[in-house]
């Protein structure tokens, strides 16, 4: 009898656990992308803008990735030893259904922007090419900040 009662709670227990895990589940579909269409709008550049940096003897070369963002869309600056790539990436057509129901969006359009500081860049000589959703920045050096070794002797 005693097993019985034990037995019967176990399953009330489970049955409990289950509603419980349901309402959660239920409730997970329909607040799942509450405040997503809020919250998209508001993403980083570094998220938006992913870079890569090198450094040579006489230049800086900084590759970043736009892709969907045209040509005219990018304007590159440089100023007080700061580089500043600034892009807008135009809306999309989603992909919804008739009723405008779009399960999820990661696709991000807008203007975004970014900053990279430099020291000893010959500004007049600041390069950029874009190809296939890449951009190329190429900063040349000064001419006396390219590191040269000189022997210094002592008197």
């Amino acid at each position: 009898m005693k097993y019985m009662f034990l037995k019967g709670l176990d399953i009330m227990a489970n049955d409990l656990s289950n509603r419980f895990n349901q309402l959660f589940d239920d409730s997970d579909r329909f607040f799942g992308n509450f405040g997503r269409s809020f919250f998209s709008g508001l993403s980083d550049s570094f998220k938006d803008m992913k870079s890569d940096i090198k450094e040579n003897d006489d230049s800086y070369q900084v590759v970043v990735d736009l892709p969907g963002v045209e040509k005219k869309d990018i304007a590159l600056d440089f100023k007080d030893n700061v580089l500043t790539i600034s892009a807008k990436r135009d809306s999309f057509s989603d992909e919804s259904d008739a009723d405008g129901n779009l399960i999820t969006s990661e696709r991000s359009y807008g203007s975004f922007s970014r900053q990279y500081a430099f020291a000893n860049v010959e500004e007049s000589k600041i390069s950029a090419s874009y190809q296939n959703g890449v951009l190329t920045v190429t900063l040349p050096k000064k001419a006396e900040a390219i590191s040269n070794t000189h022997h210094i002797t002592i008197d």
